[in-house]
């Protein structure tokens, strides 16, 4: 049975889709982006500021869903600049322990809103 995942605690979905949806213990999120979920706004600053929040953010669905990240088994990150991609990582790996889930990192031209950073993730109860 699919169970919607929603917190205010994490952006409202900006188009027609879910925070996140469980089915048999996995979570699937949405992607998320450096939206302040006070205010609906994209977060001032660069690349670091936006992966701290996208962090954020999916940590209240997380939450939301009984779970953290260690229940995450895969991440799909999406940013505009490969450049980017050590400072993204830095950020990213102080969200996980010493058993990060799989990944895969790609470079987009665009992004929703101009964000430069996109991360959704799948998890398991």
């Amino acid at each position: 049975m699919k169970e919607i995942i929603k917190t205010s605690l994490a952006p409202q979905a900006i188009g027609p889709y879910s925070q996140a949806i469980m089915i048999d213990n996995i979570l699937y999120t949405s992607g998320q982006i450096a939206l302040d979920p006070e205010t609906g706004k994209m977060v001032d600053g660069g690349i670091e500021e936006q992966t701290v929040r996208v962090m954020e953010n999916l940590k209240a669905i997380l939450e939301a869903a009984g779970m953290g990240f260690d229940n995450v088994i895969k991440t799909t990150v999406f940013i505009t600049n490969m450049d980017d991609f050590q400072k993204v990582n830095e950020i990213y790996g102080k969200y996980f322990g010493e058993n990060p889930p799989a990944r895969s990192c790609v470079e987009v031209s665009r992004l929703p809103r101009n964000a430069l950073v996109e991360i959704e993730l799948i998890a398991r109860r």
